[in-house]
């Protein structure tokens, strides 16, 4: 299968339907909490969209990265999670409801953060030998069609039709799960080649910008007095970034294989401490239940 039917058809249809379940996962409490816990809003939305920039910026200086990978990386981290996150945070067991609301925040604001970002990053690379054009208004109306656009239709589905959303909303959540996996297994295998190349440029300012990104959302909660749940959940919000949507823009938008790479690498390696996270906050659990299996057998 080509690489262009990947990204021009499978892609875009995936991310819509994710953020269609997302919309039906969302109420209007979930934007009535920002006003009753502004201060945790407040921070995750300021340092997901200015901090984790710059945190971007300084790993692919650090590491040299070469202009395109550079490029996919810092979109990376323009892209707040999302139903990934959530799921995330919930598992390790952080404020699901701050996650929600982050997401119900995100998703009005990023498909215009992310252009207007993005343009000011590509002015910064571009000052190499490497000229890239972004096309700002473009990706402002894709992205309003793909992700702001689904995430309003299922709220309004959620609102109005609350029984036929409640029998959707799972099966559309395993749709977009199988269409996301499907369409990033296709990638891989059409970029194999080129992925196999680039990933010891990618895996370890990656795992840097990950790990690096995990320890200021955490840090961040911490200075201002949040609670662990909530530190969790910013750790969590920050550190994990949403690779399908820089997907979207890297290989739809910009159609550019070397910046879907990064985009690509960094949604593989990122379940790593993921998977970690999840680990160490219920090792209690996980303890207790080997107890339990010793005391029986």
């Amino acid at each position: 299968m080509q690489a262009t039917l990947v990204s021009q058809v499978f892609l875009p249809l995936a991310l819509f339907i994710i953020m269609l379940s997302v919309g039906m996962s969302l109420t209007i409490k979930d934007f009535q909490r920002v006003a009753a816990h502004p201060r945790a809003i407040l921070l995750g939305v300021v340092t997901q969209l200015i901090c984790l920039p710059l945190l971007g910026w300084v790993v692919v200086q650090l590491f040299g990265l070469p202009v395109l990978l550079a490029a996919g990386l810092m979109i990376l981290t323009l892209a707040p999670g999302g139903a990934t996150s959530n799921a995330i945070t919930l598992l390790s067991r952080g404020d699901t409801a701050l996650s929600v609301s982050l997401t119900a925040v995100n998703s009005l604001i990023v498909p215009f953060t992310l252009p207007l970002l993005a343009l000011l990053v590509f002015q910064g690379l571009s000052m190499g030998p490497m000229s890239i054009e972004f096309p700002v208004f473009q990706a402002i109306q894709q992205m309003l069609l793909i992700t702001l656009l689904p995430v309003c239709v299922g709220m309004l589905l959620g609102h109005f039709f609350p029984v036929i959303n409640a029998r959707l909303q799972k099966t559309c959540r395993s749709l977009a799960l199988i269409l996301m996996l499907m369409t990033v297994v296709l990638l891989v295998v059409t970029s194999w080649e080129r992925l196999v190349l680039l990933l010891p440029q990618l895996a370890l300012p990656v795992l840097t910008l990950v790990l690096a990104a995990m320890g200021l959302g955490y840090l961040a909660a911490r200075f201002f007095g949040l609670p662990e749940p909530q530190r969790i959940t910013l750790l969590v919000e920050v550190g994990l970034q949403n690779a399908g949507t820089a997907l979207l823009v890297t290989s739809t938008l910009l159609k550019s294989p070397e910046m879907s790479a990064s985009a690509l690498v960094y949604g593989v390696l990122m379940q790593v401490p993921a998977l970690l996270l999840i680990g160490w906050r219920n090792r209690q659990i996980f303890s207790q239940h080997w107890q339990r299996e010793e005391t029986v057998s």
